[in-house]
């Protein structure tokens, strides 16, 4: 690296050291690219999770882009649904090309799936690929580990985004050399950088690797096209959402839980942002929002997310422990630093729609033992103090 002083002349300035998250990814970009070149003219599919955030979208589209110069067409698909106004966007404006599964995809014409910011946990997909035969290439994730699926390529490391490591991976010239000017190229870098904003809080929760990773993404990105998909306004759905939560939500000990009743299908990711904004009450470390969701497919499901300022939670074990598993053995829920999330299945209970009664009955059941059990493994435990409401000034 050369910097030019007064004189005109080029001052050499050393080259700090690599960093042992630079030399991880470059050397498991090599390894990527070495199996990539292996697999030649195949088709694979990128499996997101069921409801796909900007992280995940990013990482698949890096994915594609990496595939296509080793001729490898691949196909980014979700079982769910991109329900959050900020995400659509992203897709629209950045035409990213990206399928919602159909029972009539014929799973079995790929040759390979790639699982980008998930192992398999967080996705319908990964029981439909294993029953169409269709093996695991490569799982890139920055969660904690799991044991769903058994890739032949795997990099699952502790970072603050999945984008982070594809970011890397591109940086290191291995599988890829973006080159400013090339559209495709700045849509993919704009797309990376809108999934590292949205992992790290807006990069208040960054760490040294994603503002490496985002000096470089600055490079190549287009920086209109990226306000324009952060300046997405909220829907009204999102504003209930929250009104109820605040209306709702139990205080207690610093943490902040709001059962938020029926969502709408549509309203899915009004939930997390719910719980962005009760964490910037005062004296609040870490809040949790929950409702009841009825999906597409006649499924009903309990699900929440979980944010928090605390740095020694651990969201992942805390959730893991408050929740179980279901009968499967897969726990209920999970996280990284943080973030978390669940989703608890409710099988027989689950429709009833036409008994608005029972409806309620069943969601007072289940707000009721979601919000104890999370007490409890919060150190509250008698029930009668945390169905009190939070004290209002």
């Amino acid at each position: 690296m050369s910097k030019n002083g007064e004189s005109g002349q080029a001052l050499q300035v050393a080259e700090p050291p690599q960093s042992t998250t630079e030399e991880t990814s470059a050397s498991r970009a090599a390894e990527l690219a070495r199996l990539l070149e292996s697999r030649r003219g195949e088709r694979h599919i990128v499996a997101l999770q069921d409801f796909p955030d900007p992280d995940a979208i990013s990482c698949g589209m890096a994915y594609r882009e990496i595939a296509r110069r080793y001729d490898i067409e691949a196909d980014l698909v979700y079982d769910g649904q991109i329900s959050h106004a900020e995400n659509r966007a992203l897709v629209n404006l950045l035409e990213i090309p990206i399928r919602e599964y159909e029972p009539t995809m014929a799973l079995g014409s790929y040759s390979a799936a790639v699982f980008v910011d998930n192992q398999g946990a967080t996705t319908h997909l990964t029981d439909l690929l294993k029953a169409a035969g269709v093996p695991t290439l490569a799982v890139v994730d920055h969660h904690d580990p799991d044991d769903v699926l058994d890739p032949i390529f795997c990099d699952v490391r502790p970072m603050g985004a999945a984008a982070t490591m594809l970011a890397e991976y591109l940086a290191s010239g291995a599988l890829l050399t973006l080159e400013p000017g090339n559209e495709q190229h700045q849509r993919l870098a704009t797309a990376l950088m809108h999934g590292l904003h949205s992992e790290t809080d807006g990069f208040v929760r960054a760490r040294a690797p994603e503002y490496r990773a985002a000096a470089y993404l600055s490079r190549f990105l287009d920086a209109d096209l990226l306000e324009k998909v952060l300046c997405v306004q909220k829907s009204r759905g999102t504003l209930r959402v929250i009104e109820h939560a605040l209306h709702a939500r139990t205080v207690r000990n610093g943490f902040s839980i709001a059962g938020v009743g029926f969502v709408r299908w549509a309203d899915r990711d009004a939930i997390p942002v719910a719980a962005d904004f009760l964490l910037t009450e005062e004296n609040v470390h870490t809040s949790i929002v929950y409702g009841l969701l009825g999906e597409e497919d006649g499924r009903e499901v309990v699900t929440g997310s979980l944010r928090t300022l605390s740095s020694t939670m651990q969201v992942d074990q805390f959730l893991r422990d408050a929740l179980g598993d279901d009968l499967r053995g897969r726990p209920y829920g999970g996280g990284r630093s943080r973030a978390g999330g669940f989703e608890i299945e409710l099988g027989f209970l689950k429709g009833d729609e036409d008994d608005p009664v029972g409806q309620e009955l069943k969601w007072a059941m289940y707000d009721r033992r979601v919000r104890r059990k999370l007490f409890r493994e919060a150190g509250v435990d008698e029930l009668n103090e945390v169905c009190r409401p939070a004290d209002d000034d």
